[in-house]
């Protein structure tokens, strides 16, 4: 059966057709953009933990999926908040999650992994000062750095609650630039994505905290691979693609506006600047699609790559709909549905953070956009979850 009874924002049942077509495979063509995919974490529902306060992760599955992207030619961009970081992945298992894929890793010629680095095991009722932030980097940034890793440089709760002036996030970032054994990828995450963020780079006026956020990297352009902006701001980040020191990359994290902003304008006094690379959550539950459109990009086929990623924004948009930071929910159901896990339970219990009508609305999106891989399973597997949640 090829029909299914889906729930409408209006709560009411309504019959769907799938389409039920798939993105074909394709064979891979070395990327022109660098591509990393933020991977989320799989958790074991079968711990004996209290979940809204303790993290298990079923490690098979959460590493068989960077395997899944690896082969897809993406790179994984680890323990970040798409692993739910700062909402149920807490310091200890976020280390443990990048040492187990890092190691994971050496085993494959050419996998890429970029690692969170942040203050996110400090409590923030303790934090005091600058130094309480800066010895919180400084741990965190050697315990990646031991086990061979790669730093993405978050954005800190701890510093917004203690800076007092751009002056503040300057000293902080000056202090972990001078010291990191190689260039690192920064991380702008506005307050869509974590409310606690507001006013990062010490203003709440973008156009001021872009000002500071660029001061930073031309005092370190050395040291800064590049910059994730995650605002949902096409226009502000070609901007700032525009203006950017030599060399240092935009690692779009618009995933409202991605596929335009990855192709590019052609506009810019630096190669990197014409055109966006990526670290982005949507690639998780879109992996397939872009990875078969950043194949077509790198031979030149642009028509392609737009009209193999064009149809996957309207469900990039849904997932990421108000309130952001809950997209998670929506990028473990993708890996379910697609077969990738057993179960669609989350660490801290973030499977509830989406409506009924919204994952229905979710199958829809990904259905059209050809992103059911096995339209059948998937089909079977939401008429299941349908049943649990009393419809029949």
């Amino acid at each position: 059966m090829n029909t299914i009874a889906l729930i409408n924002a209006a709560g009411q049942i309504t019959p769907y057709t799938l389409v039920g077509r798939s993105i074909p495979q394709v064979t891979l063509h070395p990327f022109n953009r660098v591509a990393y995919s933020a991977a989320h974490v799989v958790a074991d529902p079968r711990a004996a933990i209290d979940p809204w306060l303790q993290s298990a992760v079923d490690w098979d599955a959460t590493l068989q999926y960077r395997h899944h992207l690896w082969s897809l030619g993406l790179g994984v961009a680890e323990a970040m908040d798409t692993a739910q970081r700062g909402m149920g992945l807490d310091w200890p298992t976020s280390r443990e999650l990048i040492q187990r894929t890092l190691q994971a890793a050496r085993s494959i010629p050419g996998a890429r992994v970029a690692s969170g680095c942040g203050t996110d095991h400090l409590e923030l009722a303790q934090v005091k000062s600058l130094e309480d932030v800066i010895r919180a980097y400084d741990e965190q940034i050697e315990a990646i750095e031991s086990l061979g890793g790669r730093l993405i440089i978050m954005a800190s709760r701890a510093l917004v609650k203690v800076a007092r002036s751009p002056a503040d996030y300057e000293r902080v970032y000056d202090h972990i630039l001078s010291q990191v054994r190689e260039p690192v990828i920064l991380h702008w995450l506005g307050d869509m994505f974590d409310p606690a963020l507001s006013g990062y780079w010490g203003h709440t006026d973008l156009d001021r905290a872009t000002e500071t956020a660029l001061g930073v990297m031309r005092s370190h352009a050395s040291k800064v691979d590049g910059i994730k902006v995650s605002l949902l701001d096409k226009d502000r980040e070609i901007r700032l693609r525009r203006q950017l020191p030599a060399g240092v990359r935009m690692y779009t994290g618009d995933d409202f506006n991605y596929a335009e902003l990855i192709a590019g304008d052609g506009q810019g006094s630096e190669p990197v600047h014409r055109q966006s690379d990526a670290l982005l959550g949507i690639f998780d539950a879109i992996a397939p699609a872009a990875s078969a459109a950043l194949s077509a990009l790198a031979q030149g086929r642009v028509d392609q790559f737009h009209d193999i990623l064009s149809p996957t924004v309207p469900l990039s948009r849904h997932i990421f709909q108000a309130p952001t930071r809950f997209y998670k929910t929506g990028v473990v159901f993708m890996a379910w549905l697609n077969g990738h896990q057993s179960h669609a339970v989350m660490v801290g219990g973030q499977h509830s953070a989406r409506s009924v009508p919204h994952l229905c609305e979710l199958f829809r999106l990904a259905d059209q956009a050809g992103l059911l891989t096995d339209p059948a399973l998937s089909a079977h597997r939401m008429r299941q979850w349908l049943a649990l949640h009393g419809v029949d």
